[in-house]
């Protein structure tokens, strides 16, 4: 399977959890890999260039930091403007049909945070909806995001490498189609202590 990850973290130089996941990228031969803030600063987004990216590409991952409950503005950006009516949806829109939608995200609140009962109030699969509902009307097939909670103190204890490695894993099962899409697609979430049970 061809992957291609976009990373889209306006702070990625001082993200350490976003570095790591970087580094873990590089490492997996075959991985595409795009850094929208660096490749557009000025948000002049090329669409030709960006939907035959797509188009070469069999899973596509978003990995970014969670702000204000959803995406940094840039992949809202990049939504508005590649997937267009008649490419992604709509009249003759399934250019994208069958392909892998996902994310890789980083959130500064512990797990425990999200939910009924968290101070966030949902869910974090509740807040991605937009984004699931988006891979859905471009007819893909959306799996849960891999994500790290509690980032910030994982960085200040030095606990980024479990889930850096788990990342470097996660890409690895994509590119090779070692995922089990059916047990990947019953979680909320995943995490680096679930890979084992969602790769085959």
């Amino acid at each position: 399977m061809k992957v291609l990850v976009y990373q889209a973290h306006p702070g990625a130089p001082h993200s350490e959890a976003n570095k790591a996941m970087d580094v873990a990228t590089d490492a997996v031969e075959g991985i595409e890999f795009v850094d929208l803030y660096a490749t557009y600063p000025r948000f002049d987004i090329d669409v030709e260039v960006e939907q035959a990216r797509l188009l070469r590409s069999d899973a596509i991952l978003f990995q970014y930091p969670l702000f204000w409950y959803s995406t940094p503005s840039i992949i809202k950006e990049w939504q508005d403007l590649v997937l267009e009516h008649g490419f992604a949806y709509g009249s003759g829109g399934d250019k994208l049909t069958g392909k892998i939608w996902s994310m890789g995200i980083t959130c500064g609140a512990p797990e425990e945070a999200y939910g009924a009962e968290g101070y966030n109030g949902f869910a974090l699969r509740t807040l991605l909806t937009p984004m699931e509902q988006t891979a859905r009307l471009c007819h893909m097939t959306f799996l849960p995001p891999y994500v790290l909670y509690g980032a910030l103190a994982k960085r200040e204890a030095h606990g980024l490498s479990p889930h850096a490695e788990g990342w470097r894993r996660w890409l690895i099962a994509l590119r090779d189609d070692q995922v089990d899409l059916t047990k990947a697609g019953a979680c909320d979430v995943i995490q680096a202590e679930d890979l084992n049970e969602v790769i085959r």
